[in-house]
């Protein structure tokens, strides 16, 4: 069988010699010969695929332990790994740049002014319009379970929806929304509504473990925003939603922290088997009072007059449609009417949860 030298092997697959060598040591691409006497290393044709794809994915980032483990799968299902993977990766991108747009915006407002050029980067024009937030929040049992665990929450600021489990699954997430109640009132630092938001999510957390004691069977989810004046700061955990309707199109801007979503995230599901998927309720997050606090997701949100913003338990999502919830939103005039219809949709698909459901829209401030 005809041998490649190392150099020319390195040709074929893009991989430097060095890089060939370093995969030899991890026994993560091991040559097919090694020269006894001078050390000098031989690839065999058939091995050329393989390194190929170390290339690939050394490119699309992939950290070597990873690559390690997507050798050793068949096909389809280092397919699936390689799917999950990016989408981790297409998340962090995603929280990376919104912050990055919040520290330009920031940055931009707090420079100093320029005469003659009010408008220009780091000058906001004195004619921007103020935006502000009208809110309505509204929970209901539903037509099965004999008591309410979800609390709804809308202020001044903050925008809240949890979801309880559990035997003490109500009193948890009344604790979790309570603690997010002082941002209404609290003074919000330049440039800190993120470090904010998260100090208050870990008095949210404390607090569900108080209630929930060492347990990690009652909990709650918890997804919320706060209104800074520009921007809305969103943290989620579990599988309540918000969804932003913006210019007639709904979109989720939550990621569900369920079984079901973590296959369908890997390929392992269809949109339609999950529907169905006896564990869709599943959750792989959430406030609880055993174990270690969970990571939460937390971004920010660019804000533009006209944005209507939905935060819903599962009571509403798991049994309404996407498109139905777009077109309620859409021909509701003001949040208080989007809500008490959103619930009573969740009621008419047979109310088998809680429901409930936060809606605010952004206006332009009326001039004083």
């Amino acid at each position: 069988m005809e041998m490649l030298t190392i150099g020319a092997f390195a040709k074929a697959t893009r991989l430097s010699p060095k890089a060939l060598r370093l995969y030899d040591e991890l026994e993560l691409l091991c040559p097919a010969r090694v020269d006894p006497e001078t050390g000098y290393r031989y690839y065999a044709p058939e091995q050329l695929e393989q390194a190929r794809l170390v290339a690939w994915l050394r490119r699309l980032g992939m950290p070597l332990a990873g690559i390690r483990e997507v050798r050793a799968l068949e096909p389809a299902a280092a397919a699936r790994e390689i799917r999950a993977f990016w989408a981790r990766v297409e998340s962090e991108t995603a929280t990376r740049r919104d912050l990055a747009a919040f520290l330009v915006d920031h940055l931009s407002r707090t420079a100093p002014e320029k005469p003659g050029k009010p408008g220009a980067p780091g000058n906001p024009s004195k004619d921007t319009a103020m935006l502000e937030l009208r809110y309505s929040a509204l929970s209901d049992n539903g037509l099965v379970r004999p008591a309410n665990q979800d609390t709804a929450y809308a202020g001044t600021r903050v925008l809240a929806v949890a979801d309880g489990f559990g035997s003490g699954g109500a009193p948890a997430s009344s604790a979790a929304v309570e603690a997010l109640k002082f941002l209404d009132h609290e003074p919000l630092p330049a440039g800190g509504v993120l470090n904010l938001l998260e100090d208050a999510v870990q008095g949210a957390t404390r607090a569900v473990q108080e209630v929930a004691g060492p347990t990690a069977e009652i909990g709650t989810t918890l997804t919320a925003m706060v209104w800074t004046g520009s921007q809305l700061a969103l943290v989620h955990i579990g599988d309540s939603r918000a969804y932003l309707l913006r210019d007639g199109g709904l979109f989720r801007i939550t990621h569900d922290h369920t079984m079901v979503q973590s296959m369908l995230d890997e390929g392992r599901l269809t949109p339609e088997e999950a529907t169905a998927h006896p564990q869709r309720a599943l959750l792989l997050k959430a406030l609880t009072g055993g174990g270690p606090a969970p990571d939460l997701d937390v971004r920010l949100h660019d804000a533009l007059a006209g944005d209507r913003y939905l935060l819903c338990s599962d009571g509403l999502s798991a049994v309404v449609p996407e498109d139905t919830i777009r077109d309620t939103l859409t021909t509701a005039s003001a949040p208080a009417e989007a809500a008490r219809a959103l619930v009573r949709a969740a009621n008419d698909s047979g109310g088998p949860d809680n429901v409930s459901c936060v809606v605010a829209d952004l206006v332009n401030a009326e001039p004083q």
